[in-house]
């Protein structure tokens, strides 16, 4: 028995829900088998219907029919699986939803394994065989699976599509080639997809290099949030303490003046208890004194009333009244002022400082982007003239110095900021965060951003350092000059650039001014200090460079 089972079609013993051998096989009252648990948990998706079907053959039952292991079935199976039927099973490969079927197989179809060109049919591996061992499919061509074979085949010459027109980028037949292509460039399409792939190989090398790039900005950014995460933490940790103390301090103040005014309050209290005691103890004596008077006085008897006068009509020193002023109620209202008026100090402080601190913006990794259009630029644009005091002595201010031309000798004064090496000159204005401005120019100019720190005696000219950043414009000749060294720029300078800088995130752009903005050249850079405009001159008379008026 084991030898015939075998040989059975182990299909016929796979559950058609999970499409495995039946474990804890059950037959349904149609004669289907599945599994156990697969049937229970099909049945209990149509609970709500109260009606139960066969996934196979569809017919319905009512009530939920009670499920009973099939133990001969059972027992057949665990001797199956003895016999190597369970390696033989688990090795068919049936087709699924986006799979390719054998279109020879009955039934349930097997995985296609090749497709024929020739034949138009896919076929799986026992019925592939004949391509294999009969000569009558040697010249067949097999390919990989595929469901639309058809679209391999050309529909006019019905012959395998094997060509490819470069001039009209589609695949054709080798009888297309010479007939509806013919003078066309065509290659074969494995040629074809050659090139391609090479191309796809590239372009797979950038995209990979594209996903380091950003894996590592991902890294970069993680570590940004990370050190803004830490930065505002240690922040806020300082800022409670520093409040702590202020707090603390505040109280400390708050118990000195307290203590102050008590301590002034028990000693003027005491004064004035001791002043109010001596009165009373005055009122106390005069009241005996005027007792005695009243009673002398009353006394009938000459000689007694002269006995006794001498010792009765003697009064102790009064005390001076005047020395008791009674001021208006202002005892310690002086004190409340003076604390009211530190109050009002500290609301003034704290009301400056907090703006300041509302101000305080936190570094970010990622630059903003750049304006695409001159109005978004304009946005930026700032007012900047033209430093007197730096102008070289052949540089010719005007036009409330935002013109600047290359003229014979001035005769300046001497000024420590003035250049004396090269024609060129600075701006008043110090440049910081985002600026924008535009420039008209004629003949021959760079127009520069510098630190103001640039050398003003010898060669120090915009762009031959590490602290200047230049545009050279002229009719032939342009370029970017930084560190002495030139760098093309994307096209001819028109006769109105624009400058737009962003401090922070250390960019400096130079644009052809139009609607569009035509980029000119963009420098990525770290800036340690503010930056003035300038402008070098050319040697011939005339060139000049104007800071256009944008508002």
């Amino acid at each position: 028995m084991a030898q015939q089972g075998a040989q059975l079609d182990g299909a016929k013993f796979c559950c058609s829900i999970c499409l495995d051998l039946l474990k804890d096989p059950v037959a349904i009252p149609c004669g289907h088998s599945y599994c156990m648990s697969c049937i229970n948990n099909f049945w209990d998706g149509e609970d709500e219907k109260k009606t139960y079907s066969c996934p196979q053959c569809r017919q319905t039952f009512t009530p939920r029919p009670v499920l009973m292991k099939n133990t001969m079935l059972a027992d057949l199976m665990a001797e199956l699986k003895k016999t190597g039927l369970q390696a033989a099973a688990t090795g068919l490969c049936y087709a699924g939803p986006e799979d390719v079927a054998c279109d020879v197989c009955t039934g349930r179809k097997l995985k296609a394994l090749k497709s024929c060109l020739v034949c138009l049919a896919s076929y799986c591996e026992k019925h592939l065989q004949p391509h294999y061992e009969s000569t009558k499919f040697k010249k067949h061509k097999l390919v990989d699976p595929s469901e639309n074979i058809q679209e391999k085949i050309c529909s006019r010459h019905d012959e395998v599509m094997k060509m490819f027109c470069r001039t009209d980028q589609q695949i054709i037949c080798s009888l297309c080639s010479v007939e509806d292509h013919k003078g066309h460039d065509t290659v074969s399409a494995a040629a074809e997809r050659t090139e391609r792939q090479r191309e796809l190989e590239v372009s797979q090398q950038n995209i990979q290099q594209r996903i380091q790039d950003r894996e590592k900005g991902v890294k970069l950014l993680q570590q940004e949030v990370e050190a803004i995460t830490c930065s505002a933490d240690k922040a806020v940790e300082d800022s409670e303490k520093i409040f702590t103390e202020l707090i603390r301090l505040l109280q400390k103040r708050s118990s000195d003046v307290k203590q102050q005014i008590r301590s002034q309050q028990e000693t003027e209290v005491s004064r004035v208890k001791e002043l109010q005691e001596k009165l009373q103890q005055e009122i106390t004596e005069l009241k005996r004194k005027d007792t005695e008077l009243k009673q002398l006085l009353h006394t009938e008897d000459h000689n007694q009333f002269l006995h006794n006068y001498p010792s009765v009509s003697q009064l102790s020193e009064p005390t001076d009244s005047s020395s008791i002023n009674i001021r208006p109620l202002r005892y310690f209202e002086d004190v409340t002022a003076a604390v009211s008026e530190l109050r009002d100090k500290l609301q003034d402080i704290l009301k400056e400082e907090w703006t300041n601190i509302s101000l305080t913006e936190v570094d970010v990794l990622l630059p903003p982007p750049d304006p695409k259009t001159r109005d978004g630029f304009l946005k930026y644009a700032c007012e900047i003239t033209l430093d007197p005091n730096t102008a070289h002595e052949k540089v010719l201010l005007s036009e409330g110095n935002r013109k600047a031309t290359s003229i014979q000798p001035q005769g300046y004064s001497r000024h420590p900021d003035r250049f004396t090496g090269d024609r060129q000159v600075l701006s008043r204005e110090s440049l910081t965060g985002r600026c924008y401005w535009e420039v008209e120019w004629e003949r021959e100019v760079r127009i520069a951003v510098s630190y103001k720190s640039i050398g003003r005696d010898g060669w120090s000219d915009f762009g031959s350092n590490d602290i200047s950043w230049a545009l050279r414009c002229d009719y032939s000749n342009c370029g970017f000059w930084s560190k002495c060294v030139k760098s093309p720029v994307s096209g001819p300078v028109s006769s109105r650039v624009g400058v737009y800088l962003d401090h922070r995130a250390g960019i400096l752009s130079f644009y052809n001014v139009s609607e569009t903005m035509t980029l000119l050249h963009r420098v990525q850079t770290t800036f340690t200090e503010p930056l003035y405009a300038g402008f070098f001159l050319g040697f011939f008379y005339g060139a000049t460079a104007e800071i256009a008026k944008l508002k």
